[in-house]
């Protein structure tokens, strides 16, 4: 077997030993059993005075490879608990009688920050990235990490880092004490071994990072400030327990002593690697990475494109957040307009977000004369000639679409991308130009940071190339991009607006729509669907809800309701007032007028209170309001029109601000029968009609009595 480290004595008596496992020196039982193998000979050797552990190629270790997450897990004896943590980890690297300096380049994350702070020194590169990221996994960190960190930074800051999976830099990482030097990458191997030998020689402290106590803070004070995490986690996430659990082994080696605590720590860690949250946070790790993975696209090996000048043609509010986000990614952004009034009024909308994003504090450097310069209105297309992609989202006919795309196959250069953002069909739009192989549409979804979707529409005769240079577009954005198949309507958006439209449904039959906002925050949604509806804007939701309406008339829900607020200029967020009521800093509310606004809509059916309905439970709630989602998901799967179903988890929680930790709208569908799904379809369609009809596809698993995610149960994907 090839060895997983390697050794190199030096003639200064310093062996630096060296993480081999690339390409970011991940962790695993093999590369720890190697690298207690080689320790323990380099303490062995006569001519070793000290050793440095350190990674090759610039990479110190990003942890363990999360395949080793998740899982069932066999029971363990206390010997196998312990086994990495205490008797590597502790007794090998930390109770070494020959001195340890860690030399920090690159990642250093979860295990690999671990074996780094049991080291007796750390010397870092400024750039470094240091973190305990195993929260984000739904575990805590296994290898003395929620011992060591408290007591080389203090307890609020090891708490902010590993309750939140905060990284920080090499630089940060000196001011906190958690390294002891910082030294460039060209040094950092002398800086690391001269520190060694001044350890081996006297000249500087020879620190155990498990009893260091000086950080600590007093007794009270800590047990004081692990009840306040506490606190603030059961706020912000009532249904995890991981984070909990990491607080109270945390205190345990506070009150029982670090080395009592690390057998704590073990047994806590084999728990939660079998728990549902984190199997779930798993499936939506690796989701997110297969998303990348585009048949006919991947295999071809095409390198994005670099583009430098994007045009936006119309759009209102939405294409100023999509000109806002290109800016600020260094590209030369068009806006072009029917009129000037209209002209002006976006530019001043790009630009007031530009200035309301260094208000909040995003941008460390802003230099209005350079990002404003970016920016250039037009109102014709004489500009468009050196375009390398045009984002199109004017309002109108088919009709007006077809002749705006064929305009642009004349003027743009024939390497430039055309796309839509409107809900019309590619193939449709298309019907009077030649150049379909650049076609493709690109849908942007909520301005939200904490959603940050795009899907990316495909034909058959759409490009590998331009699926490419569109996947990186939206990596440089910031954005996760979801593939698609050309469909009437955004794909993605059916789930979000039958999500939406169940939530309506209900409460314009008398359930306390606030009520319902809160059974969706406690199952963990970001938003609660009036909240959502609120942020998207009256307008913009009313648009999208309108073309599902249109294209699927006969499963759709018709909604009185929001049209009738938009009269009385309700707009939601953007206003002030919507389904809340905000104030200048955006604190939301309830509205009180709302109330009164449902019982004038016109809509019949709330007068007529369903008394059923406003007493159903927040679980009861929740899965009338999700299965029609559902059920809209499993249509796009059965059709094709989704490369994978797990994309759909990914677009759930990107998209809808679903929950990670319960692992998509797909994965979460297996924590019932799929015979139960279809019968609360079923039985909810025969009572209130064909929108809780469950699809054939639903109908077909349950008949069959397999789950929805089965895999065999996929429809061939059309892409």
């Amino acid at each position: 077997m090839v060895g997983k480290t390697e050794v190199d004595v030096g003639v200064d008596g310093v062996a630096v030993v060296a993480i081999n496992n690339p390409p970011l020196n991940l962790l695993s039982a093999a590369v720890m059993l190697d690298l207690k193998r080689t320790i323990e000979g380099a303490l062995l050797r006569h001519d070793v005075k000290a050793i440095v552990v350190t990674g090759l190629k610039g990479k110190f270790s990003a942890g363990f490879d999360v395949t080793a997450f998740g899982g069932m897990q066999g029971k363990k004896t206390k010997k196998e608990l312990g086994f990495m943590s205490i008797e590597i980890v502790t007794d090998t690297l930390e109770g070494a009688r020959k001195p340890l300096v860690a030399a920090i380049e690159g990642p250093a994350f979860g295990g690999g920050l671990e074996i780094a702070l049991a080291c007796h020194a750390r010397i870092s590169t400024s750039t470094a990235q240091l973190g305990l990221t195993e929260l984000q996994y739904g575990i805590l960190p296994g290898l003395g990490g929620t011992q060591r960190l408290p007591r080389l930074v203090g307890l609020t800051k090891a708490l902010e880092m590993i309750l939140m999976s905060k990284r920080v830099s090499g630089e940060e990482a000196r001011i906190l004490n958690l390294v002891d030097a910082i030294a460039p990458a060209d040094k950092l191997l002398g800086v690391a071994r001269q520190w060694a030998l001044d350890i081996s020689e006297c000249r500087r402290p020879w620190i155990i990072s498990l009893y260091k106590i000086d950080k600590l803070e007093p007794f009270a004070e800590a047990r004081a400030i692990l009840k306040s995490a506490r606190f603030e986690v059961q706020k912000q996430n009532p249904n995890l327990v991981h984070q909990l659990v990491c607080i109270d082994v945390i205190e345990h080696g506070i009150v029982s002593g670090p080395r009592n605590a690390l057998w704590k720590e073990a047994e806590a860690l084999q728990e939660l690697r079998q728990s549902s949250t984190c199997k779930s946070l798993i499936h939506v790790f690796f989701a997110q990475r297969l998303v990348f993975k585009i048949p006919g696209v991947t295999k071809s090996k095409l390198l994005p494109r670099k583009f430098n000048k994007v045009a936006l043609i119309g759009g209102g509010a939405m294409s100023s957040e999509v000109a806002k986000l290109l800016v600020l990614s260094n590209y030369q952004v068009i806006l072009k307009e029917k009129d000037e009034k209209s002209l002006l009024l976006q530019i001043d909308r790009v630009k007031g977000k530009l200035q309301n994003h260094v208000k909040n504090g995003k941008e460390d450097q802003y230099r209005p004369e350079k990002v404003f310069s970016l920016l250039k209105g037009v109102l014709d297309y004489d500009d468009f000639k050196d375009v390398e992609l045009v984002i199109e989202a004017e309002a109108g006919t088919l009709s007006l679409q077809q002749e705006i795309f064929a305009d642009l196959e004349k003027i743009c250069p024939p390497h430039c991308i055309f796309t839509s953002s409107l809900t019309f069909s590619l193939k449709s739009i298309g019907e009077k130009t030649k150049c379909h192989d650049r076609m493709a549409g690109i849908h942007f979804f909520c301005p939200s940071p904490d959603m940050p979707l795009i899907e990316i529409v495909r034909m058959d005769s759409t490009s590998p190339q331009v699926i490419v240079d569109l996947m990186d577009l939206g990596k440089k954005m910031r954005k996760t991009p979801i593939i698609v198949g050309d469909l009437e309507g955004h794909s993605i958006n059916r789930l979000l607006i039958k999500y939406l439209h169940a939530a309506i449904f209900l409460a314009e039959r008398g359930v306390d729509l606030y009520l319902i906002d809160q059974a969706f925050t406690s199952f963990g949604m970001l938003l609660g669907p009036f909240r959502m509806i609120d942020m998207l804007g009256l307008q913009v939701f009313e648009a999208i809800g309108r073309i599902y309406v249109e294209n699927l008339p006969d499963s759709s829900y018709h909604i009185k309701l929001i049209s009738f607020l938009r009269q009385h200029d309700y707009e939601g967020e953007s206003s002030g007032k919507g389904f809340y009521k905000y104030d200048n800093c955006g604190m939301a509310t309830p509205n009180a007028k709302i109330k009164k606004y449902l019982q004038k809509s016109g809509n019949t059916s709330y007068m007529t209170i369903e008394s059923k309905l406003t007493k159903l439970s927040n679980d009861e709630m929740v899965e009338m309001i999700l299965f029609p989602a559902l059920n809209e998901a499993c249509q796009l799967i059965s059709k094709g029109i989704v490369t994978r179903p797990s994309d759909l988890d990914v677009a759930s929680v990107l998209g809808m601000g679903f929950p990670a930790y319960r692992g998509g709208i797909i994965y979460w569908s297996d924590t019932f029968s799929s015979a139960y799904i279809h019968s609360n379809l079923e039985n909810w369609s025969k009572v209130h009609g064909e929108f809780f009809k469950p699809c054939a596809y639903i109908t077909e698993c349950a008949a069959k009595g397999v789950s929805l995610v089965n895999e065999t149960n996929h429809g061939k994907s059309r892409l």
